[in-house]
């Protein structure tokens, strides 16, 4: 098991918890499971944490159980060693990706909830809740609802490379091998990682520019510090081949609503709303002038939003 640093300071202690799932210890911060109302588990992005609610968790609280989750290999949560395809496989290492980040939302659900629950994802978070939901469909269950937010399109997959032009295809081969190796992964994870980088990339996230405070850029430069850090950005970065969310999208029965910044820079909202042509697809409600993370960014626009979607969810369920 990994060594983490200690659980931020932002939510109180009695919130947060280590659930050990595979081995591998989970951090959760949770105000308190009651056991009779609905569930709403938060799933934050690539290189964010249970943290990145911190604006949204207090609003949700008044009218749900609220759980938010350390993905494994992000936060206070354990930071395995990764294993790439072709790479000898052991008990101490394992393949991040969306199956293995949903596979642990799904054991979450199993184990610790008897209640209705509702997933709410950013970014990769999005993809992983679509995916859990998916896996829960498969085994005869379902969830009451998906909320995405910014949900990432993974454009570099090599489903989505295939059907781009030529000159997307030079190199790429030699792109997949040089981020196997850790002697490049490595000093490029400790580069973006310095709190000045990451302000600079919070700049392009959010917009507006509200909510870039030193809470957020030590939240996020914390973990980066951890045993292992750089293990998940190291398999993060190779998921050339996963699943991407229009093959989930037209699979799913579980409703889905989408909210979207309209001036994220990384994840073009006119892919967003090809999205609602499928059937499991209710809602689109696009924000203009907010970035990727929307809802750390403007928490007084995005939180109403997402109660009037639980409760929509609700009510169909």
């Amino acid at each position: 098991m990994s060594n983490v640093s200690c659980s931020s300071t932002l939510f109180p202690l009695a919130w947060i918890e280590d659930w050990e799932w595979n081995g591998q210890s989970i951090s959760l911060a949770s105000p308190g499971i009651s056991g009779k109302r609905d569930v709403v588990i938060l799933i934050h992005g690539f290189g964010a944490c249970k943290e990145h609610w911190r604006f949204n968790i207090g609003a949700l609280k008044r009218e749900y159980d609220v759980i938010a989750v350390d993905l494994l290999g992000f936060g206070a949560s354990a930071k395995p060693h990764s294993r790439l395809k072709g790479e000898p496989a052991d008990k101490h290492s394992v393949c991040y990706g969306i199956d293995l980040w949903a596979q642990q939302v799904t054991s979450l659900i199993r184990e610790r909830l008897t209640t209705r629950v509702h997933l709410i994802g950013n970014s990769i978070g999005g993809v992983v809740a679509l995916a859990a939901a998916h896996q829960i469909e498969c085994k005869g269950g379902h969830v009451t609802g998906i909320i995405l937010i910014n949900c990432a399109q993974r454009a570099m997959d090599d489903k989505n490379i295939k059907d781009q032009a030529t000159l997307h295809h030079l190199g790429r081969p030699l792109l997949k091998q040089l981020v196997r190796r850790r002697w490049l992964t490595e000093p490029l994870f400790w580069l973006l990682s310095k709190p000045a980088v990451i302000q600079k990339i919070l700049k392009l996230a959010y917009p507006t520019g509200s909510h870039i405070d030193a809470d957020l850029v030590r939240m996020l430069h914390r973990a980066a510090t951890d045993p292992g850090a750089t293990e998940s950005f190291r398999g993060f970065i190779n998921m050339f081949n996963d699943v991407l969310v229009t093959e989930l999208l037209a699979q799913l029965k579980t409703p889905v609503r989408i909210l979207w910044g309209q001036a994220d820079p990384w994840e073009p909202i006119s892919e967003a709303r090809l999205w609602t042509s499928f059937p499991c697809v209710q809602q689109l409600e696009e924000l203009p002038g907010l970035g990727h993370c929307p809802h750390d960014e403007a928490p007084d626009r995005v939180n109403p939003v997402l109660l009037s979607m639980l409760q929509l969810h609700s009510c169909l369920s």
